[in-house]
């Protein structure tokens, strides 16, 4: 199971999704361009000292990312707020990435075509949105949680 950004904007926003996932046990992968530079230097100032802790990778775009050979066998689950299928009735596997859109535009319609699944985290009426790396921690906790993954960590 991995996370993956697409685009992101807001640096913090990355290095929230480090620490989550060198917590979890979960790779991260980056698909670019990003909304800021991703320097060591950004990395370093947004990750504190996670970032040698997460197994992440770094994509120069979006069918870089499709097409790399660890992703072949993989469903891309994205997480977006239109998404046709709630994330409790979405039955996750443990190979699934799960994949989250950029904070300012969300994710454009030939990316979520490209995608196995399109799932939402219910939310009350009228709110537009969680945060993306809070709606990472959300879609993880589910999905780890279906595929008993909770047992490898402590």
């Amino acid at each position: 199971m991995r996370l993956a950004l697409f685009q992101p904007d807001i640096a913090p926003n990355l290095g929230a999704a480090i620490r989550l996932t060198a917590c979890l046990g979960i790779g991260l992968d980056v698909i670019e361009p990003c909304g800021f530079p991703l320097s060591d230097k950004t990395l370093k100032r947004a990750s504190l000292d996670y970032g040698d802790k997460c197994d992440w990778q770094r994509h120069d775009s979006f069918a870089a990312f499709a097409a790399s050979a660890e992703r072949r066998n993989s469903r891309i689950v994205l997480i977006e707020t239109e998404g046709s299928t709630r994330l409790t009735d979405f039955v996750f596997e443990p190979s699934d990435i799960l994949m989250l859109g950029r904070e300012t535009e969300g994710t454009p319609p030939d990316v979520i075509a490209a995608c196995h699944t399109c799932v939402r985290i219910p939310m009350a009426a009228g709110l537009r949105s969680l945060n993306v790396v809070t709606a990472g921690a959300i879609a993880l906790t589910e999905a780890m949680r279906q595929t008993g993954r909770w047992a490898a960590l402590d």
